[in-house]
C-alpha cells in the first residue's frame, strides 16, 4: 500500500505513535529526555549527523552546530505541543515544508528505536506500523486538542496535576520554562493568556476522567 504523503504545507495535525504491543518504552527521566532532544534536533529535517553522534561532540562543537542550524531558519515542522507517555507520544505539528510531517517523524522514531534497542539489547521494531495523524481544521478544535493532550498523564491517573508532568509542553504554556529551551510555537494559533489556559485544561480534569472511565465500560 503506498504510504499517505502530507501534501499540504501550513495545515496543523495530530500526530499519535504507539509501542508495538503496548510495550513500556519510556521508562525513566533519560529517555524522555532523549525523545524531546530528538524533537528539537530533527525539526530542520534529516541532518548530517545523527544524533548519537551529534551529543558525542564537545560543547564547543555542538553549539556552533546549533547555532547554524539555527541561523537556516529552515524548519520542516513548527511543534505546537507534545506530551509523551510510557507507551506512546501525541504530537500537533505545523507542516512547514512539503512532505515535512513524514521526514520528521521516520528520523525520530527511527532514531529513539535505535536508541532503546541499543540500550536494552533488543531487537526488532519498536513502534506499532506507521504513525497516525488528523487533520486539524479550526482554531477551536486545536485549543481543545492542546487540553486533551496535555491531561493524558493526569486522565491515567500517574499524577494529580498537569504540571507534574515534565515530559509534555504544558510546563511552557505555563511560562515556567526559560525562554531559550521552549520548543513549542502555539502562539501565532492559539490566543489565551497562561493563567487563562491553567483554568481551561483543569475545568476538563473531571470530565475527561469521566470519558475514559466510560470508555473502558463500553469496552468490558
Amino acid at each position: 500500500m503506498r504510504r499517505k504523503c502530507f501534501l499540504a504545507e501550513n495545515n496543523y495535525y495530530h500526530i499519535y505513535s504507539k509501542s508495538i504491543a503496548g510495550y513500556n518504552i519510556f521508562n525513566e527521566m533519560k529517555d524522555y529526555a532523549r525523545i524531546i532532544d530528538l524533537f528539537k534536533y530533527y525539526q530542520r529535517g534529516s541532518q548530517k549527523l545523527r544524533f548519537s553522534w551529534f551529543i558525542k561532540l564537545d560543547e564547543r562543537n555542538r553549539k556552533e552546530l546549533e547555532e547554524r542550524q539555527s541561523i537556516r531558519n529552515d524548519k520542516i515542522v513548527d511543534i505546537i505541543a507534545y506530551c509523551i507517555m510510557p507507551t506512546h507520544i501525541h504530537l500537533i505539528l505545523k507542516q512547514e515544508k512539503k512532505n515535512g510531517i513524514s521526514m520528521f517523524m521516520s528520523e525520530v522514531l527511527n532514531s529513539y528505536a535505535r536508541y532503546f534497542n541499543e540500550k536494552n539489547k533488543r531487537k526488532g521494531p519498536l513502534w506499532e506500523g506507521r504513525f497516525k495523524n488528523v487533520l486539524i481544521k479550526t482554531e477551536r478544535y486545536l485549543l481543545h486538542l492542546t487540553r486533551y493532550i496535555h491531561l493524558n498523564p493526569v486522565t491515567a491517573r500517574i499524577i494529580d496535576k498537569p504540571e507534574e508532568w515534565t515530559a509534555s509542553s504544558y510546563n511552557e504554556y505555563m511560562l515556567k520554562i526559560d525562554e531559550k529551551k521552549r520548543m513549542c510555537n502555539y502562539h501565532e494559533i492559539l490566543n489565551i493568556s497562561s493563567n487563562d489556559y491553567k483554568t481551561f485544561v483543569e475545568d476538563g480534569i473531571s470530565f475527561q476522567r469521566e470519558l475514559v472511565k466510560i470508555k473502558s465500560l463500553l469496552l468490558e
